[in-house]
């Protein structure tokens, strides 16, 4: 029943994107069915086969593994302070060392390398022109800003709906930098199972909302992140980097805690009910058509709703308290949903990447911003049907 529950999400997110179609003519259904095959290749055979649970636990491990370095130096700076299970020195931390980690595959081109062509093996696939794959493959790296950044000298020439495409996909993402973070929140293989997954969701609802013609393109010349001079310096700035991500998620962190718990004050002093229910109630439908089970819907629902209006860590925060009381399949779905920077903060961000880019485009970003949001948040719910198939 759950798994016709989850087929059933999925065609209704499909039919919502054709709905919202500006050219249902144009639509490359070809390219929606390869991907909609791919997601369910990886994600059968990483959760249903022995060989690709191995896989996926051999990676986990592998990544566990590296987070344990990244422990060590925390313990060092931080002392006995590392094992009390103070939110920012155990968990924000860690983005420090993982960003740190990236700029040196950066430094050593194997991150751009491993984007040019990954990316233009998605391109050939799916038969979307490149840099929307490019930048749907660099967000999974690298996240939304930096993602549109490396295709800047393009974005000038993008037409209103392969701008589109290019900031959904954006938004369909997360940062590798904070990699860590998460898995040391929620279950660390649905992190590691949602990124690729997330690549495909974006592309296939933002393409169906904002079909593009493919013509004959030339060589795309992606630029990779400006490349540091020495190794030492690459790991610097990636350091550097790092711990400004860190100290800007901890300060959206203590404003959106202490908003929501100021809301909550109020709203339960004059009706009863948290932003969490209310929430809830909005995303009830949506976490059914996910599969959920009937009894978990409203906590799920409120997970999901706060992700949106608030951001993910929030949402992982409230969700991590949880887990233990829910279901291993309601564990699986909400957690690859949550990996993604669609929310409505992010609109801000992405804005300003392209204002700073080209500010014609972001006009036009602007106009759909809201839309763009809605799309993003489909594709993080189909990442999350996916998943829940399998468990």
């Amino acid at each position: 029943m759950s798994i016709l529950m989850g087929i059933i999400g999925i065609v209704i997110v499909l039919a919502v994107a054709f709905l919202m179609s500006n050219d249902k003519k144009l639509i490359n259904y070809k390219g929606i069915a390869v991907m909609l095959v791919i997601q369910l290749a990886i994600s059968a055979f990483m959760m249903n086969t022995s060989i690709g649970r191995k896989v996926l636990d051999f990676i986990t491990s592998v990544f566990t593994k590296i987070l344990s370095f990244g422990n060590d130096g925390i313990s060092f700076v931080f002392g006995d302070l590392a094992g009390k299970g103070i939110f920012f020195i155990q968990t924000l931390v860690m983005i420090v060392f993982v960003s740190a980690l990236l700029s040196i595959l950066n430094y050593s081109r194997i991150l751009p390398f491993g984007i040019k062509y990954i990316g233009g093996l998605v391109s050939k696939i799916t038969g979307l022109p490149q840099i929307e794959s490019f930048t749907a493959v660099n967000a999974m790296i690298f996240g939304d800003t930096t993602a549109l950044i490396a295709v800047k000298n393009h974005i000038g020439g993008l037409t209103p709906n392969r701008l589109f495409i290019v900031t959904t996909t954006s938004l369909v993402s997360v940062s590798c930098s904070i990699l860590g973070a998460y898995m040391q929140m929620i279950p660390a293989e649905y992190v590691l199972i949602a990124l690729p997954l997330n690549v495909f969701s974006g592309l296939i609802v933002s393409s169906i909302v904002a079909p593009v013609k493919v013509e004959d393109e030339n060589e795309v010349d992606i630029k990779a992140p400006a490349k540091q001079g020495t190794l030492f310096e690459a790991i610097g700035d990636g350091a550097l980097d790092g711990g400004r991500v860190a100290l800007i998620v901890a300060a959206m962190l203590v404003t959106y805690v202490g908003l929501l718990a100021l809301v909550n004050y109020v709203l339960n002093g004059v009706i009863g009910l948290t932003v969490q229910d209310i929430l809830g109630y909005i995303f009830y439908p949506i976490a059914f058509i996910m599969g959920i089970p009937a009894d978990e819907l409203m906590k799920a629902g409120g997970v999901m709703g706060t992700k949106v209006v608030a951001n993910e860590f929030v949402a992982m925060l409230d969700f991590q308290k949880m887990m233990p009381h829910l279901s291993e399949k309601t564990v699986g779905i909400v957690s690859a949903y949550l990996i993604s920077f669609a929310n409505f903060s992010s609109i801000g961000i992405v804005l300003g990447t392209i204002q700073a880019i080209n500010g014609e485009q972001a006009s036009r970003v602007a106009k759909f911003g809201l839309k763009m949001l809605l799309v993003a948040t489909m594709g993080s719910i189909l990442t999350g049907i996916m998943v829940g198939l399998f468990i």
